[in-house]
């Protein structure tokens, strides 16, 4: 199509067309000033949802630039006030608008706002979401508000959502800056948990915590070996979850791994950490109702109460496997003689634990 075909295609929208087309290029080019002035000289400066959401997108998006800051939350606010009070008995924001909202409030350092607009979600029977709680998070944790930031995460966890790094570092932070050194433990060990491997800012606040006088404080100064031990066990060798053991100063040190699992930096070799004892039962769980939904007459149930009345074993055979073992080739098939292991290995295993 050349450019003459487009602008007759162009000419033909109508006025709503017109600004929605518009206001699409704003947004693309996150161009703040070209989007109020469309608004601004719009015959009908009511919106349809979607535009409001697009116009308060660019406001957000506008938020990081310190020219355009103070412009992107005073237009922003001034759009969805204007919004809701004219339509304010059919007025139902999404959870975009509210995200979008939210954000404003919080670069305006209004954190408390932030927090009642992501829990607004449930007044509009919304599914919520993790980015929009993020505001009010990120707003009491750059400002020093511990306990403010822990009740945001309070009220994610009663949505049945999951942190992830930006939220788990946001309270690190501000619980390495306000010295709460029980939450730092709770944190890192959450990073732990989440995380497979953190970003550099996350590392940085990390270090900043052990670095400093706090940390060097903190920790028992006794503590039951035993105790540690067995908790290292429950939680499959790695974490003992018993808080900080010892008092000084930490050695901080980037390394890396080497490929024999080793670290770099002081020559220990790294052990495997098994997953825990609840992550084992809920492993179990789902497998177990896993093999009872796929199988309908499985007796699994029955085999699982077996296992329970002969605890002692501390490995069961599958003879059927075992006669299918290496049997994937042309001519292969169900080996009876390697079947018949079975009994075999079964009679090892009672002597082993009558201790011949």
């Amino acid at each position: 199509m050349n450019s003459q075909n487009k602008k007759k295609k162009r000419q033909k929208l109508n006025p709503e067309a017109e600004f929605r087309f518009t206001l699409d290029h704003c947004s693309k080019t996150k161009d703040l000033s070209a989007a109020i002035s469309l608004y601004e000289s719009s015959p009908n400066p009511t919106l349809s949802l979607n535009n409001l959401n697009s116009l308060l997108y660019i406001c957000s998006n506008s938020l990081s630039n310190l020219e355009t800051r103070e412009l992107a939350i005073e237009f922003g606010f001034k759009l969805f006030d204007l919004h809701r009070s004219k339509n304010s008995s059919i007025f139902k924001p999404n959870e975009a608008t509210l995200t979008a909202v939210a954000r404003l409030a919080s670069a305006k350092g209004d954190g408390d706002y932030a927090f009642e607009l992501s829990k607004s979600v449930k007044k509009y029977a919304l599914a919520p979401k993790l980015r929009t709680y993020g505001p009010a998070l990120f707003c009491f944790s750059d400002n020093g508000m511990a306990d403010k930031a822990y009740e945001v995460e309070e009220h994610i966890k009663s949505v049945g959502l999951q942190l992830e790094e930006p939220e788990l570092a946001a309270l690190l932070k501000v619980s390495a800056e306000s010295g709460r050194e029980k939450k730092v433990y709770e944190y890192l060990h959450k990073l732990r948990a989440a995380v497979r491997g953190v970003n550099g800012s996350t590392a940085e606040i990390i270090e900043s915590w052990f670095n400093g006088e706090k940390a060097a404080m903190v920790g028992l100064v006794n503590w039951d070996e035993d105790e540690v031990k067995e908790a290292i066990l429950t939680n499959g060798g790695g974490w003992h979850g018993l808080g900080w053991l010892g008092t000084g100063k930490w050695i901080i040190q980037r390394s890396s791994v080497a490929s024999d699992g080793r670290c770099c930096a002081c020559d220990q070799q790294l052990t495997c950490v098994d997953i825990d004892r609840a992550e084992t039962e809920k492993f179990a769980q789902s497998v177990a109702s896993l093999a009872m939904e796929r199988e309908v007459q499985s007796n699994f149930k029955e085999f699982q109460d077996w296992i329970q009345q002969n605890s002692e074993y501390e490995a069961v055979v599958d003879g059927a496997n075992i006669g299918l073992y290496q049997q994937n080739f042309a001519e292969g098939g169900f080996s009876v003689s390697q079947s018949s292991l079975r009994q075999l290995l079964k009679n090892c295993i009672i002597r082993a634990k009558d201790g011949h």
